[in-house]
């Protein structure tokens, strides 16, 4: 079994070792590196980017959002997950416009934060209930004052593209857009691979806010 390679950022050590000793309990999960600030995680990013990066936010030195960017910009195939203690609008937003994939607090149970590793190491976005009602909240309010879509990129996107792009924004993993659409999932995860290149963004979380924006959906 190739098992998942997992970077921890976190500035406290006692809460990395806390980390560290559950995810080795995991068959499939691996910790490869830690690092104690965003700066450090950049770097190690440089050599040896892993699948799943556990980001803090508030660190010194430099910020999980800055860090979260970055690494995105440098290993676009490195997924996110923001593991904070802070659940701010702001900060939630930001985390994600910077790139992240999941968004957790650290008391999310450990069977959740197991879960959401292995989806970001499928590409698939899992924010905490309350972090997803903030997300909804900031599309609805979106929706009331956005923007026509732009039509060249709607007519760019086919009818089964925008109905996977709607099963998106609802949150569902590509295994239940399947299910709902009567698909093969080899055939949903084609159509998510041509919506994130048609709307020009890097992951799932990103494409549904971007058609949001656009109104799209």
């Amino acid at each position: 079994m190739k098992r998942i390679g997992v970077l921890l950022v976190d500035d406290q050590a006692l809460f990395r070792e806390g980390l560290r000793t559950l995810l080795s309990l995991q068959p499939d999960l691996e910790v490869v590196g830690e690092a104690a600030n965003g700066e450090e995680a950049v770097q190690w990013i440089k050599t040896n980017p892993p699948p799943v990066v556990l980001m803090d936010l508030r660190m010194p030195v430099l910020g999980g959002v800055e860090a979260t960017r970055r690494i995105r910009a440098a290993s676009p195939l490195c997924r996110v997950i923001v593991l904070t203690t802070f659940d701010d609008d702001e900060e939630v937003f930001e985390a994600l416009r910077a790139g992240a994939i999941g968004y957790l607090l650290k008391d999310t149970p450990s069977d959740k934060l197991m879960e959401a590793i292995r989806a970001a190491a499928r590409g698939e976005s899992f924010l905490q209930p309350s972090i997803t009602a903030k997300v909804v909240a900031e599309f609805n309010r979106l929706s009331s004052a956005r923007p026509a879509a732009s039509p060249k990129l709607v007519e760019s996107l086919s009818q089964r593209e925008c109905e996977v792009l709607r099963q998106l924004a609802g949150g569902r993993s590509n295994k239940e857009i399947a299910a709902a659409l009567q698909l093969a999932e080899g055939t949903v995860k084609n159509h998510m691979t041509n919506v994130l290149g048609k709307l020009g963004v890097l992951d799932r979380t990103q494409a549904a806010l971007k058609a949001r924006e656009l109104g799209i959906i």
